[in-house]
């Protein structure tokens, strides 16, 4: 901690596991008094719960201790440009635990599937007779669309 105080290097190498202090202390403590210091851990632990605490404690990257030199430096490079990095493997399995992204609700539920084609493009701003060339339909059918609007445009 004092070494980085004095030099204010780009970014601090942190083991998780320290004899004096904990990483994931020590990157808090460190993260609050110097703020663009970034902290790369470069740990053998790779559980979900160590992992998520040195994030949280302000840690800008996580690497395993078996990755590849060429890969440390390029994580070291990323993290000092305010980027986050983790681990491939971590991240794959703390993305598989938080799942896809919830797909929004159907804005018309009531609408066929024609209908929201022909509703997308006039929301873009098309008119009755391009939407109908573009679908190859009548313009009097697209004016018709959906059933309950005389007209779209």
């Amino acid at each position: 901690m004092r070494e980085a105080q004095l030099s204010r290097p780009d970014v601090v190498v942190m083991d998780i596991r320290m004899p004096a202090m904990d990483g994931v202390e020590a990157t808090r403590r460190l993260t609050a008094l110097l703020p663009d210091v970034a902290v790369l851990v470069v740990t053998m632990y790779e559980d979900d719960e160590t992992v998520l605490s040195a994030l949280r404690a302000g840690a800008r990257g996580y690497l395993l201790k078996g990755a590849q030199q060429e890969e440390i430096l390029t994580t070291i490079r990323s993290v000092a440009t305010g980027q986050f990095v983790i681990a491939p493997g971590v991240a794959a399995r703390l993305l598989g635990q938080v799942g896809p992204p919830p797909r929004p609700p159907d804005a018309f539920p009531e609408l066929t599937a024609r209908e929201r084609e022909i509703l997308d493009r006039v929301a873009r701003g098309h008119g009755n007779g391009r939407v109908a060339a573009e679908l190859e339909l009548a313009v009097k059918t697209v004016a018709n669309h959906p059933p309950s609007s005389p007209s779209w445009g």
